[in-house]
């Protein structure tokens, strides 16, 4: 037998898998351009200008949560349906021409349309983290059990290089508009003005849009799998609320992949914290925009080689082992922040989080992914999405609180090693094995019935 290529060793070995990693490559411009680098500026500095001081800011905060909150409760329901319809793919083409249409309309926000540019975010959102419950839900299905975790990690590092590209070529227009042909100089009107960040919003459209075609092309779509109790051509909103019914009753069946559920809300809770409020910090302590810009290009740059690298430690110490580590990591991460002065601190926090970040999230993904049954990973994703989604929710809350309490934000930068710690207890306690032997036999009963 020969021994395995490089693509094999990355998790990338196949054209299925290929295609399924490029689409992390097209969606995660989403990530980059909108939800972190580009629109919150434009948002608040062009969509919101002339609103009271903090309005845009606020408003920002609410219509991410309004976004989460539909995805999240919405998902459960259609990963059923695209259980039960084998319609994965059919979902994500819907979700990803939402957001890519959303995303054509932020060409059109101008100078004060605040209330176009909200309704527009939460229409990119509801696109974006509605496509991942599909595209997460083909993985168990595309990959073996013994490269899924290469499998994971390889679509968050190609993400990560794919976001970061295409952000790069954003801030080159953005900030020296006269190389690219753009308009600049002083005198401009507002369509002048705006232009290049116009452009940015709409090339992540384009990027979704073409580097999307790969996954319709060569990733198949699961097939059906009836239950013994069900027949074809029942009414599949019925049929979905019925199997959600009997997936909350089954799941002391599935303690395991329950158990990880929760250490997963909690650690990516302090994750997503550290995420959301390090700009903030930053600017808090005197870093200036592009430092912070560059630190987040950072992230995405040394995220590539060490998601990879993570897949790769997870083949030799178990993707639990290599969670831990990332746990540690982060909790190393928040006690360095307690003593961050600088905008050189930053760059290095930054390369610590482009180090784990994405290795963390993808072996958690991974994880899940072996402990469920393959005919219900549409409607296991879709409880994914719930508890990634309220992720994030209760340390901004802590962290908050933390400052009203002792008035300093080092202080609450120290609070987020508790999400850290309790996650890691709770993932000590799942028993790895045991999740993934009760999935495989729940399938192999399947495959009997329907003989």
């Amino acid at each position: 037998m020969p021994p395995p290529s490089l693509l094999d060793r990355l998790g990338l070995g196949r054209p299925e898998l290929r295609a399924w990693a490029m689409y992390d490559w097209a969606a995660s411009a989403v990530q980059t351009t909108i939800m972190v680098a580009v629109f919150p500026i434009y948002f608040v500095s062009v969509a919101g200008a002339g609103a009271p001081p903090g309005d845009a800011t606020q408003r920002l905060a609410a219509i991410n949560s309004i976004a989460l909150v539909i995805i999240a409760l919405a998902s459960p329901v259609l990963g059923a349906i695209s259980d039960y319809r084998a319609a994965k793919k059919r979902f994500i083409a819907t979700f990803m021409g939402l957001g890519v249409a959303g995303c054509c309309g932020l060409f059109l926000v101008r100078t004060g349309d605040l209330d176009l540019a909200s309704w527009l975010f939460i229409v990119i959102m509801v696109g974006v983290a509605g496509s991942y419950v599909f595209y997460e839900a083909l993985l168990p299905h595309i990959a073996r059990p013994g490269e899924i975790d290469r499998v994971s990690a390889a679509g968050y590092a190609i993400g990560y290089l794919g976001g970061g590209v295409l952000l790069a070529l954003n801030l080159g227009w953005i900030q020296a508009p006269a190389l690219f042909g753009l308009p600049s100089g002083p005198g401009l009107d507002d369509g002048e003005a705006t232009l290049p960040a116009r452009l940015a919003f709409l090339s992540v459209a384009v990027w979704w849009a073409v580097f999307s075609i790969p996954l319709f092309r060569s990733v198949p779509e699961p097939p059906a799998r009836i239950e013994p109790d069900e027949r074809p051509g029942q009414n599949p909103v019925k049929t979905a609320f019925v199997r959600l019914g009997e997936t909350f009753r089954e799941l002391r069946s599935y303690r395991q992949a329950f158990l990880m559920l929760l250490a997963f809300l909690i650690y990516n809770d302090g994750i997503q914290t550290i995420i959301k409020m390090a700009t903030a910090y930053g600017t808090e302590i005197g870093i200036g925009q592009s430092a912070l810009i560059g630190a987040i290009l950072l992230v995405q740059f040394v995220g590539i080689p060490c998601t990879f690298l993570f897949g790769s430690v997870a083949g030799r110490i178990g993707a639990k082992r290599a969670v831990f580590l990332g746990l540690l990591a982060y909790t190393a991460i928040s006690i360095l922040g307690f003593y961050m002065t600088s905008a050189t601190h930053f760059y290095i926090l930054a390369g610590l989080v482009g180090m784990v970040q994405g290795g963390t999230q993808a072996l958690s993904r991974s994880l899940f992914a072996s402990m469920i049954p393959q005919h219900k990973a549409g409607e296991f994703f879709g409880f994914f999405s719930i508890f990634e989604k309220f992720a994030g929710i209760f340390g901004p809350l802590i962290f908050a609180g933390t400052i009203a309490v002792t008035g300093s934000s080092r202080n609450a930068i120290l609070s987020v090693i508790g999400f850290f710690a309790v996650g890691a207890a709770l993932l000590a306690l799942v028993d790895v094995e045991k999740g993934q032997r009760v999935a495989r036999d729940v399938e192999r009963e399947l495959e009997q019935a329907a003989y």
